[in-house]
């Protein structure tokens, strides 16, 4: 069998090697087991997902670049060379370190890795995919073989380390519940964070901030657009037209946030049916460009009306919302933090119960427990306020859960 010609893949790889800093690492890096053979890392499209493979890399193989090699599957490369065939090639050579990024752009992927997997069982495998739809749609069918973790955006605590401000250690919610004040004014004695907070809230989701500046709100719009036109697509069979109320309903929301649907009104204005109109509510969802709240624990697999919607981060409500308003800034932040560590649902009094346990208001300092007075485990998440009190907790603290 003829060899193929790879070079054209190092040339890209060690391209993207010399470009990749590892100066500021994302918290999942520490998260993972890198000792698993096929390691799936999933996320929205812009956290850094790329970059954490490139990282890995760098980190471990610095002494000898050749023992593994990075690949895009979105490279035109593969139009006419398979993923077997640069397995066999790597195999044949004795490298054993494979990170593939894009993996949902390449047909049958997850075949593909099955096959990896059972010819060639000492080849490592990471991969990353920038969209959560696809990946998720197919990961029963890896169940087995692999491990998965999800990379969220970047937490207060780890946008202050990412600027140089600080380097401060991540929290769990019962350390943050329990010992909020003592927190607070350790954190607040090292950094002056209402300094800083604001600035998070507008652009500091999303790592590559960093390269737009001025542009970042127009790269970010383009990125909801390219999630709705690319990665849709990869589990749906939507037409053109579907696609384009698909992004009609997300402005229509982003203009209305924080959002109660009346679902058949929703599907009247962008013209299709109430089971239609909850799908796309579900994608969105799981790209993450909305975060539904429910009244029970969200389930993909029974789509029922959620009580409130909101987008899915701050950042996306300063490039889609003409006039973002304090009070949903506020609760979109509280919501895109604690997303990561526990299930958010619906209360009949409060904001939000957290793991079915604990219950929130979020609000400004002249927030009080009225509505939610006599309730356990009942606590105010509260802005423009340095220190807490009692159950009233700053808001910004829970930007170090992550």
């Amino acid at each position: 069998m003829a060899d193929i010609n790879t070079e054209a893949l190092y040339e890209a790889y060690y391209s993207k090697i010399n470009q990749t800093s590892t100066e500021f690492v994302r918290y999942l890096y520490r998260e993972i087991n890198w000792d698993a053979n096929i390691i799936g890392i999933l996320g929205a499209r812009g956290v850094g997902k790329t970059t954490l493979l490139l990282q890995r890399i760098k980190l471990l193989f610095a002494d000898n670049y050749e023992q593994a090699l990075y690949v895009s599957l979105d490279n035109l490369w593969f139009n006419t060379n398979s993923l077997i065939d640069l397995v066999r090639h790597l195999n044949m050579r004795g490298v054993r370190n494979l990170f593939l990024d894009e993996v949902h752009k390449y047909k049958n992927w997850t075949q593909t890795l099955k096959n990896i997997s059972d010819i060639y069982p000492r080849m490592k495998i990471v991969y990353t995919g920038s969209s959560m739809l696809e990946i998720d749609h197919s990961k029963a069918d890896m169940s087995r073989r692999q491990t998965l973790y999800t990379m969220a955006g970047m937490s207060f605590r780890e946008y202050l380390e990412f600027e140089g401000i600080a380097q401060l250690p991540s929290l769990s919610l019962d350390q943050l519940l329990s010992r909020h004040i003592n927190l607070a004014l350790d954190i607040t004695a090292k950094v002056d964070v209402m300094a800083y907070f604001d600035d998070y809230l507008r652009h500091g989701y999303y790592p590559f901030y960093k390269e737009e500046k001025r542009d970042y709100l127009i790269r970010l719009r383009e990125t909801a657009k390219t999630v709705i036109d690319n990665d849709v697509p990869a589990i749906e069979n939507f037409e053109f037209e579907t696609l384009n109320k698909i992004k009609k309903m997300l402005m229509i929301i982003a203009a209305q946030v924080p959002f109660v649907p009346n679902i058949n009104n929703l599907s009247e204005e962008i013209a299709t049916n109430r089971n239609q109109t909850l799908k796309i509510l579900y994608i969105l969802d799981k790209a993450k460009l909305l975060f539904l709240i429910t009244e029970k624990e969200k389930s993909y697999h029974s789509l029922v009306k959620p009580e409130k919607v909101l987008l899915g981060n701050p950042n996306l409500m300063y490039a889609l919302a003409s006039m973002p308003e304090i009070g949903t800034i506020r609760e979109t932040f509280f919501v895109s933090q604690l997303a990561e560590i526990g299930s958010i649902t619906s209360p009949s009094k409060g904001d939000y119960v957290i793991d079915g346990k604990y219950l929130f208001e979020v609000g400004g300092a002249r927030k009080n427990f009225n509505q939610i007075k006599d309730i356990p485990n009942s606590y105010l998440a509260i802005d423009d306020t340095l220190v807490g009190r009692g159950n009233k907790i700053p808001l910004w603290l829970f930007g170090f859960l992550k």
